[in-house]
């Protein structure tokens, strides 16, 4: 494929993606296939000549697509958003075109100052404490998801505290410390808290939530006070603002004050709530953030970016580079003393130029028109929230905050009745929603997420729960 071959065939390839989102609400959410579908559909072996791209293309729709779950369709429900749009897409087709490996400064200048740049908008568009601005001993950086976060975050506080206690006794080692180091986080955290202790090889103790799902300050300190009683280590909490079953918030401020007392870094996940923060009236939830060491979240849920782009910031970077530098002399280079080389930042040493998309979107979209975005989710999110309170066979379910989220339930039930709803509704195929279960409770979750869906749409979606809860309930 030559230069002209590119633009004849990126033609056919934009066509289909634009054609795919005209009609995205056409095709239903869930594939109707079967674990392996697509191995017969497919040549068993890889084609010996090359094909046409317009015939690739021609076979999109009786193979791939087939078996897609449509993450962009307003009828889908489930999980949290996946941000996408078509600035964040053009984004991608450049950083995929450039194709740099900008692991350091040298190896693509504007791959590092670009992230560095819009990493400190972000800073300031949401209203972050300065000490992670680029300017000062802190920074930011895009890493791929918010689990990565967590897994840098833990990793930089195990190298703080071995590296305070070394400094009192040269003897201790990181073997000896690790069956005494733990982790704290709330029992509604999400599972890549488990996963990064998992690979830390330290101890996780979680704190049980109060009716809101979210933990307090005083259980914190018990927590503390009882593992320092038995000799262990407290030296890392990571802190919820918007969990992924109920998009609960941890009090951060009372949880804050805390680790600063306790020496214990705190680590704030926003993943999915932290979008929010974005329009002034919700940057009240980011109390206590200036207590934190560090600190995530992902545009690419609810910011018009596609996947995958998780904002983090550190307070200070150079516990990032003392916990990751592994410096051979072949990624070395006469600047990185001035500037930052992002392979100190993370776990994998290549990167793609990610801030690229970030740059696009908040540049086509600005700020107001991604809090324009932000808000009618959450006015979609209340009126969906109206329709059940109208209908006195559900509940809303830990509503203390609304984002884009509602939690529901049908009210006299019993799990296993809700969980015959979610089933059947999914079994339907008109939406999809997912489920939690809190508090030993079944819930259903209902999150608005395609920058496609309209109020139209969750009238749509409340229709089809009253129909298939009445179909249910008759029945039962």
């Amino acid at each position: 494929m030559d230069s002209d071959q590119l633009i004849l065939s990126g033609q056919m390839m934009l066509k289909f993606v634009a054609d795919y989102w005209r009609t995205i609400e056409n095709r239903s959410v869930l594939p109707s296939v079967q674990p392996g579908y697509l191995q017969p559909l497919l040549p068993s072996q890889a084609p010996e000549e090359p094909e046409q791209f317009s015939q690739i293309i021609n076979d999109l729709e009786s193979t791939i697509m087939q078996g897609v779950t449509h993450w962009q369709s307003p009828y889908f429900y489930a999980y949290y958003p996946t941000a996408n749009s078509y600035a964040a897409i053009c984004g991608d087709i450049l950083s995929a075109g450039i194709a740099c490996v900008g692991f350091s400064w040298i190896a693509s200048p504007s791959c590092t100052e670009l992230e560095v740049i819009v990493m400190d908008w972000l800073v300031k568009a949401l209203n972050l404490p300065e000490f992670f601005l680029s300017t000062g001993n802190g920074g930011g950086v895009i890493q791929g998801t918010a689990s990565e976060a967590v897994l840098v975050a833990v990793l930089a506080a195990r190298s703080r505290v071995l590296n305070r206690m070394q400094e009192k006794d040269s003897s201790i080692t990181l073997g000896k410390l690790l069956d005494k180091l733990v982790v704290y986080c709330s029992d509604q955290a999400h599972s890549s808290v488990d996963k990064a202790v998992l690979i830390v090889g330290c101890k996780l103790r979680k704190i049980v939530s109060d009716n809101n799902c979210s933990i307090k300050a005083d259980q914190l300190e018990q927590a503390i006070s009882d593992d320092r009683a038995k000799d262990l280590i407290p030296f890392c909490l990571v802190a919820t603002l918007g969990s992924t079953p109920t998009c609960a918030f941890d009090d951060v401020a009372g949880l804050g004050k805390v680790c600063q007392e306790e020496n214990i870094w705190l680590h704030v996940d926003a993943a999915y709530a932290g979008s929010a923060f974005i329009c002034p009236e919700y940057q009240y939830l980011l109390n206590g953030v200036e207590y934190s060491d560090s600190f995530n979240f992902n545009p690419h849920k609810w910011m018009l970016v596609n996947f995958d782009c998780s904002a983090m910031w550190i307070k200070d970077r150079t516990y990032f580079i003392n916990a990751f530098n592994v410096d051979p002399l072949y990624l070395k280079h006469d600047y990185s003393k001035v500037a930052p080389d992002y392979r100190h930042w993370q776990i994998p040493l290549g990167r793609r130029f990610r801030s690229l998309k970030l740059w696009f979107v908040l540049r086509t979209y600005g700020l107001s028109g991604i809090r324009k975005h932000i808000r009618k989710h959450i006015e979609l999110a209340k009126l969906f929230i109206s329709y059940l309170e109208n209908d006195k066979r559900f509940e809303i379910v830990f509503p203390s905050i609304t984002m884009g989220l509602v939690c529901f339930r049908l009210k006299d039930g019993s799990n296993e009745l809700n969980e015959k709803l979610l089933k059947a509704l999914n079994e339907d195929k008109r939406i999809y929603l997912v489920p939690s279960m809190v508090k030993q409770r079944f819930i259903l979750r209902l999150v608005v997420c395609s920058y496609l869906t309209e109020v139209k749409h969750i009238e749509y979606a409340w229709n089809i729960i009253k129909e298939v809860a009445t179909k249910l309930l008759t029945k039962t």
